[in-house]
């Protein structure tokens, strides 16, 4: 093992605030991608289910003849 204890690990040999703080950043960016991706994700879904139910209703409607409107 490179450290003689569990101490000194989490010293990191007087370098802990820069490694910490490193992996901290590294994890919440990854973190965020994971959840921004999830939200993308679900609106896709809820604008493909909304583009659905338009084009049924639309097909569904009977069509106008915009002549007989003048």
């Amino acid at each position: 093992m490179a450290f003689a204890s569990l101490q000194d690990f989490f010293a990191m040999g007087g370098h802990a605030p820069y490694v910490w703080s490193a992996w901290a950043v590294t994890a919440l960016l990854l973190l965020g991608s994971v959840v921004h991706a999830r939200a993308e994700r679900r609106q896709l879904i809820r604008d493909l289910q909304r583009r659905e139910r338009r084009e049924r209703r639309v097909g569904s409607e009977p069509a106008r003849n915009l002549a007989d409107d003048t």
